[in-house]
């Protein structure tokens, strides 16, 4: 049973950091202020579609994090109960 919720951790665990990473790469194009004219009209469109990603990745990240965190735990108070019962 510990194997197979370590199994799911692991997996839960990368997807998270894969999703960490991608909003970092994210973040990284991402300008807190911005100047233009009207010539520059695409950046404001190319800044605004990044926050639209990124207000789509958060709850994931959130979502996922409070599974690993979860699963981490419980994985540990499976291992000491079983190993206080033996």
């Amino acid at each position: 049973m510990i194997f197979g919720l370590l199994i799911t951790w692991g997996s839960l665990t990368a997807i998270l950091i894969v999703l960490l990473i991608y909003r970092g790469t994210l973040e990284m194009h991402e300008d807190d202020q911005l100047f233009l004219d009207s010539a520059e009209d695409h950046m404001q469109k190319e800044q605004q579609e990044l926050l639209v990603k990124m207000d789509k990745l958060t709850p994931w990240v959130r979502v996922l994090g409070t599974c690993s965190a979860v699963l981490i735990v419980l994985i540990g108070g499976i291992w000491f109960f079983s190993n206080l019962t033996r």
